[in-house]
This record gives structure tokens, sequence and C-alpha cells, in this order.
């Protein structure tokens, strides 16, 4: 299986290395910045020349989905430390002030003895630390990565929708400059065809009608060249949008951007059987599924957790006042250490209530994968004959164009001769338009299909280049 050139290395395991790889990947191009211009000139982003290559990197520093699905990736970095944090110590200070207007005394000889203080103050270090939770602490380091690895995996999904919405916009975009030219050319043919006739009229050799007819082809071919334009135009906005571009205001209509790209047939072969397993392998909303499984599971192990004990130890600094003293200042102080536990004998079949959840879950998450794969599967199974049909399709306007203008050549020249008529060179004329614009539709639907069914196999901007 053939696989494009801009295709970059897998995405790191790892949160904080799947960020830098990421970032990496998204390499700055030289004076390429999205600064809006001052003093109402066009920026010179706009106008310098962009590749595909050059608007997939363009798109991972700045498509809006991207810079929110990052935003999401590190997110989800602080709901890891959270998880993690069961099974790390705790440090925590202590401190406590009282103040009790009622307080008891009894009399001795000589006296009356204090049996408390009205006033009294603790204060302390202590370090705590987890031991036993019933499985949860393990449990918390699994959750942990498969919440990495899972967040990893949808920032890859975003990644790879963004890269072929640009990839279909700058196809579009591609698309929409080839037909002004195609449009253009049937005008210019058009208009001097009609130029011709009217010098045939004026020596008498052709008919008023001719005249009349020749105008009117001209009028029809002057709202499809508008029309093309328009595409154009709307294509451009949708391109530079989707890279994330701040347009001036001083920009109205015609955005300078220079596509360097051009409409062209690249081979690709593929194996069905073998798309099918590498999609199954490869797709990251299926990696997602999958660790949802799993972190389903955990909340299983978590929720019978709740029939075992909680076990913790903690050892510490603490000083407090003396019960003896009316005086703050005479501290009682030293180190402390000890355990504790608590354990619900019974807790209102709380415990039994989140399992049972947690279990419907996980066989939930189970069906949602086999179903997932199902879809995966249709997904590859249209994409790829979608892919077919555009391959077919293109194959038999290869030589149309080349037909087309030899059957111009020749309506012209019996024209000429006398021996054909101007509806002949008119029919011509429009069947030469209609060939390259079908071959120039043909071309852009054969590389959008193939960037259709490179996302649904999987071989996305993150897939290594290596065969399935």
């Amino acid at each position: 299986m053939n696989i494009h050139p801009f295709f970059r290395p897998p995405v790191p395991r790892t949160l904080l290395a799947g960020l830098l790889g990421l970032l990496a990947a998204s390499h700055s191009l030289p004076g390429q910045t999205n600064a809006p211009a001052a003093g109402g000139e066009v920026p010179g982003w706009l106008t310098q020349p962009l590749s595909l290559d050059n608007a997939l990197d363009l798109a991972l520093q700045q498509n809006p989905a991207i810079l929110k699905s990052r935003k999401d990736l590190e997110a989800t970095h602080g709901v890891v430390v959270q998880t993690r944090a069961i099974a790390l110590p705790r440090l925590r200070a202590l401190g406590d002030f009282n103040f009790n207007e009622g307080t008891e005394s009894f009399a001795l000889p000589g006296g009356t003895f204090n049996f408390q203080q009205d006033k009294n103050w603790t204060a302390g270090i202590r370090l705590e630390q987890s031991i036993y939770e019933g499985g949860r602490m393990r449990s918390s380091l699994r959750t942990a990565r498969h919440l990495q690895e899972q967040a990893v995996q949808q920032h890859r999904s975003v990644i790879n929708n963004a890269v072929l919405e640009v990839r279909t916009a700058y196809l579009d975009t591609l698309l929409a400059a080839q037909q002004i030219v195609v449009n253009e050319k049937s005008v210019a043919l058009l208009q001097k065809e009609l130029d011709d006739t009217r010098r045939r009229y004026e020596a008498g050799t052709v008919p008023k009608f001719d005249v009349l007819r020749a105008e009117v082809q001209v009028a029809n071919a002057k709202p499809k060249l508008s029309r093309s334009r328009n595409a154009w135009r709307i294509s451009k906005n949708n391109l530079t949008s989707l890279l994330g571009y701040d347009l001036p205001t001083n920009i109205w209509e015609n955005i300078p951007l220079q596509l360097t790209g051009r409409l062209e047939r690249e081979p690709f072969e593929v194996d069905l059987p073998e798309a099918l397993a590498q999609a199954l392998q490869n797709r990251p909303e299926l990696a997602v599924i999958r660790q949802s499984r799993e972190l389903a599971r955990e909340d299983v192990v978590n929720a019978k957790s709740g029939y075992k004990p909680s076990i913790q130890v903690f050892g510490g600094y603490q000083g407090r006042n003396t019960s003896f003293e009316d005086d703050l200042g005479v501290v009682v102080d030293g180190w402390v250490a000890g355990a504790q536990a608590n354990w619900y004998l019974f807790d209102g079949l709380g415990t039994q209530g989140r399992i049972t959840e947690a279990k419907a879950k996980l066989e939930r998450a189970d069906v949602e994968e086999a179903d997932s794969m199902r879809q995966i599967e249709l997904e590859v199974r249209t994409a790829y004959s979608g892919f077919i049909e555009a391959r077919e399709v293109l194959d038999s306007t290869e030589k149309v164009v080349e037909q087309a203008e030899e059957a111009l050549r020749l309506a012209t020249s019996r024209y000429d001769a006398g021996t054909g008529t101007q509806l002949d060179v008119l029919a011509a004329e429009t069947s030469l338009t209609e060939a390259r614009t079908t071959k120039n539709v043909a071309l852009r639907d054969y590389a959008v299909a193939l960037a259709r069914l490179e996302r649904a196999i999987g071989l996305d901007y993150a897939t290594p280049n290596t065969k399935p």
C-alpha cells in the first residue's frame, strides 16, 4: 500500500511526550505569522506560496479545532494527576485554637485546681499515607494510564479530522481556480467565434441569425465564469478559516492566496482486507473506545472496594499548650505516629448499587466497541467504494479533453471550408468546456476520495510510514 509522503511519525504513548511530539511536528514556516498587517497593508503570510504540506503544518499550529483539543489534552493531564493522588503520600499542617468559657475545676488542699483551661491550642505537621484502599490504589494508577492514552488518541482523532478538512478545502480551492481557467478559455473561444461570425456577416457570407446565436452563447458562458470566481472566493475563505488565519478587514473579496499544488492523479493501490485490518488496528476512535472500556473495568474495581477497609498510617510532629498552666506559652510537644482504619460493615446498599452501575457500564462499553468496529468497517468499505468509483470516472475522462479539442479543430476546419455549420462549432466548443470541467472535477473527486479512504483506513497525519 502506498503512503503519502507527508505522513508523520506516530504520536508517542505518554501524554507529555505526545504534546512535545505534536508541537515539534507543527514547526513554524519561515516568515509565517498570523499577525494582522499595519496600515491596511496585505500581510506577508497571505502572499507566500502555500503547498499542501505547508497548509497541513499550519493547520497543526493554528487550526481552532486542534488548538481546543490541545487544551483538552492539557486538562486531562490535570485529571491524571488527581487520579494518581490516592496512591501518593499527603503532607498537611494541623492547627486549632479554642476558647471555652465553661471550664471545670475542683478544690484541693491549698487551692483550686483547674481540670481544663479556657484557652487551648494545638499545632503540628503530619505525613499521611494510605496503605490499603481495597484495590483502589493500584486501580488509580491504571486509570491514570488509560486516561492519558485516551486523551492522546482523542487528540489524534481531532488532528486527523482537521487534516481531512484542510486537504478537502485545499483541493476545492484548486478546483475552483481551474474552473476559472476553463470558463475563461470558453468565453475567449466563444468571443473569438462571435467576432469571426460578425466579420463573416459584414462580408455577407453568413446570416444575422448566426451572429445572434453566437452572442447568446457568449452571454450564457459569462454567468458560469462569474459562478466559478465566486466559488474560488468562497473556497479560499474556507481554507483560511481552517488554517486559523485572522483576515485583515481591508481584504474584501479576493484573498491573495498563492497555492502551489496541482490537481493531479497520485497512484494508490489498496487491498480491502488489509485496509480493514489496518483500520481496526490504527483508528484512534476505536482506541478511545477501548480505553473507555478499560476505564469502565477500573470503575468496577473501585466500586467493589466499598466492601473492604481503608487503612492509613501517619507520622509527624505536634505541639499544644499544657492543660495545667494558664500560660499559653507553656508547650507540650513531640513526635506522633499511628494508624487508622475505616470499614463500613453496612452502607445502606450503596456499594452494591455502585457495583451494579459499574458492571452495566462495562457491558455497555463491550457493546459499544463491537458496534464501533462494525461502523469503522462500514466506513472503510464505503470509502473504498467511493475511491474505486472516482478512479473509474477519472480513467474515463483522461482522453475526453484530447478528443474534444480534436473535435473542435475539425468542426472549425469544416466551417472555414464551408462544409460545416456554426452550430457544429458551438457544440464542439461547449463539449470541450464540459470535458475540461468534468476532468477537473474528476481529479478533485479522486483526490478527495483518496483522502477519505486514507482517513478511514487510519493512514493519517500521525501514522508511521509503513505498509499494513
